[in-house]
């Protein structure tokens, strides 16, 4: 009996030895458990860090291209091709913003792109300033020639202005008038006679004045004489001449030769029938102006 006792009490040693390494690995697994969860939430919740990040990132560089694409906008150039390129950029930034930026690769890319299309635009706005200042310098130079211009147009204009007065004065100066204007109706035997039907002819006596300023040489003296009824007279060749743009039918003519002295000369006109009682004018013109006139009656 004794023996058999011994025996039943030794027995449960064995499973004691065998649960401790059981506890020791559930132990270890637990730990383990608890390791890789808390590495997972770790992880987990990094990642949506670097998500947060990532999207704020993005968003930044979104609104730096949309306010590079405004700064782009504003830059303004006659230069054909400078705007060629600035469209170029533009059409550029509009594909970056297209892009999904969802890793960091994408996003250095965004910065890259960024940096290039700064230093591009640095580079469009010298290029601006340089041709702003020489476009200005240019006007300014084109208003001074314009201004150089205007004043020389404007003192041509006076010295036209000037040389016309002074060729008027000169020419008004160089006119030869006729002074002591006689007209004498005559009969066929030269007497002095008033009645219209003993008149064979008309004498028209004057003195060329002196004057130094006209051209001396040979000149021809036209008359006219001008009826009661302004009816011209004319001359058996009816001869015309010009005053002006105005042609004129002259009644007589004579040509002497004037050298800047008192020139005393007569005219003579022949009456063809064509005389009526009234008051007659004499108009006497030379070199195109009128130089003299007179008026008589005949019975």
């Amino acid at each position: 009996m004794k023996n058999t006792k011994e025996i039943t009490n030794t027995t449960p040693a064995p499973r004691k030895k065998g649960i401790v390494p059981l506890l020791v690995l559930v132990i270890l697994l637990a730990f383990t458990l608890a390791y890789l969860v808390y590495e997972y939430q770790d992880q987990r919740s990094r990642m949506a860090e670097m998500e947060e990040v990532l999207t704020a990132e993005k968003d930044s560089l979104t609104h730096e291209l949309e306010n590079l694409m405004y700064r782009y906008d504003t830059l303004k150039t006659s230069n054909d091709s400078l705007n060629q390129q600035i469209l170029l950029s533009k059409k550029r930034i509009r594909y970056l913003l297209q892009l999904q930026a969802s890793n960091a690769q994408k996003i250095r890319l965004y910065k890259r792109e960024i940096k290039t299309l700064r230093e591009i635009m640095k580079s469009y706005i010298r290029q601006i300033d340089s041709l702003n200042t020489r476009n200005k310098i240019l006007t300014e130079e084109n208003i001074q020639v314009k201004s150089q211009l205007y004043q020389v147009k404007k003192s041509k204009e006076k010295l036209e202005k000037e040389k016309e007065e002074l060729s008027s004065k000169v020419e008004i100066a160089s006119v030869i008038p006729a002074k002591n204007i006689v007209v004498t109706p005559l009969n066929k035997k030269g007497k002095e006679k008033n009645k219209v039907s003993k008149i064979a002819k008309l004498r028209v006596c004057f003195t060329l004045r002196e004057n130094p300023i006209a051209t001396p040489g040979n000149k021809v003296v036209y008359m006219r004489i001008q009826r009661p009824d302004s009816l011209i007279l004319s001359g058996p060749e009816a001869e015309v001449f010009s005053v002006g743009e105005t042609k004129m039918v002259c009644s007589a003519k004579r040509e002497v030769e004037y050298l800047n002295k008192d020139l005393d000369m007569c005219i003579y006109w022949n009456n063809d029938g064509s005389l009526i009682p009234g008051k007659y004018t004499v108009f006497l013109y030379l070199e195109g102006n009128l130089i003299g006139e007179s008026t008589f009656l005949l019975k």
